[in-house]
């Protein structure tokens, strides 16, 4: 497959289309560094995200599209308040790791009167679409075979989350009506960034907005939906009139909203395995593009090749005849899955890709 063919590969999946193959991604799958150094055929000391490696890995095993958002150019931490809430072990050895924790907010009422636009302010919108127009332009020079999104990734909650930290926002929140306001405002900064993103010829928009946790809404779902819901059909206003498909992505589970959030304008969702595939599929297969399968990545890590062929099973027992499916491990793969059971993983869907 050309560079060309394998990036349409993943756009025609985005628009429904029938594709000669099933296009997949593979999250995090850099940080498995000698894994992506040896496929490369890179020496020991090479750095795995370099284009000229990453990309002879990426073609390696097909991997055709990459999930990308861009949060322009304002540095929030150096303009103004936003919470340290620390980091959990993710890397290998544990080296990101930070147990700070630090809250610039002290009560509830700092809250309620934040504006984003004030505290940090934003960079003028013919700059923002001359930086967002560079960083497509290297990326797809970078990685040709692959299909590389737009998006933005402190939308909304998301956003409140880094100024806030979780405990000063779910104070804030337990006033609805106050807190909705906040969210308007967050709304309205993460909307300039929409626009100047319609500016540029993307094909593909991903709003990311971790508005849930794995349990589900943390807030009334009504507060979703007369709250949350009516800024992202905004936001993608102008996204939709330029002719860009929107992709609306979420840590934790969120599929008792995906028909809210189709009715707002989403293309299809990027979600994580606590959303169950095979009933997920059933719902909106073939309606919308879904991004990512019955594979777990605790099952990768932990549960043995015969539960990891399981849920590969499922995966595809799940799509055969839908369109619109881009198959990836939905909550990433960190660096802890063993090398060995990655590539196995990769193999196999290479083997039943065209399914």
């Amino acid at each position: 497959m050309t560079d060309q063919e394998s990036r349409r590969n993943a756009l025609d999946a985005i628009s429904l289309k029938p594709v000669p193959q099933r296009p997949h991604t593979a999250y995090s799958i850099e940080m498995h560094t000698d894994l992506v150094r040896r496929t490369a055929g890179a020496p020991p000391g090479a750095n795995p995200w370099d284009p000229a490696v990453r990309r002879k890995f990426l073609e390696a095993w097909g991997i055709n599209f990459l999930w990308s958002v861009n949060d322009g150019l304002v540095n929030w931490s150096q303009q103004g308040r936003v919470t340290d809430m620390g980091h959990a072990e993710y890397d290998e050895g544990g080296k990101d790791r930070r147990d700070t924790i630090v809250c610039p907010f002290h009560d509830p009422e700092e809250v309620w009167a934040f504006d984003p636009a004030r505290e940090y302010g934003l960079p003028g919108f013919a700059e923002q679409v001359a930086a967002y127009k560079k960083s497509l332009d290297d990326a797809r020079a970078a990685y040709p075979g692959q299909l590389t999104t737009g998006g933005y990734y402190k939308t909304v909650v998301s956003g409140a989350i880094q100024t806030f930290g979780w405990d000063m926002l779910l104070t804030a929140a337990a006033d609805p009506e106050r807190f909705a306001r906040v969210l308007e405002r967050f709304g309205d900064y993460s909307a300039f960034y929409a626009k100047a993103w319609a500016e540029t010829d993307i094909e593909v928009y991903i709003q990311h907005d971790d508005m849930v946790w794995t349990s589900g809404p943390f807030m009334s779902p009504d507060f979703y939906r007369r709250v949350i819901f009516p800024i992202y059909k905004q936001l993608w206003v102008p996204l939709k009139a330029a002719g860009k498909k929107i992709l609306f992505c979420s840590d934790g589970t969120f599929d008792m909203f995906m028909d809210d959030l189709l009715a707002c304008g989403a293309d299809g969702f990027v979600f994580e395995p606590s959303n169950p595939w095979t009933p997920i599929v059933k719902r909106f297969g073939g309606r919308c593009c879904l991004v990512g399968s019955a594979v777990d990545c605790v099952t990768l890590t932990f549960g043995g090749w015969p539960a990891v062929q399981a849920q590969i099973d499922e995966t595809f027992a799940a799509i055969r005849g839908i369109p619109g499916i881009i198959l990836a491990v939905g909550n990433h793969m960190p660096p802890n899955i063993p090398d060995a059971t990655c590539e196995r993983y990769l193999a196999a869907l290479k083997t039943r890709w065209n399914g």
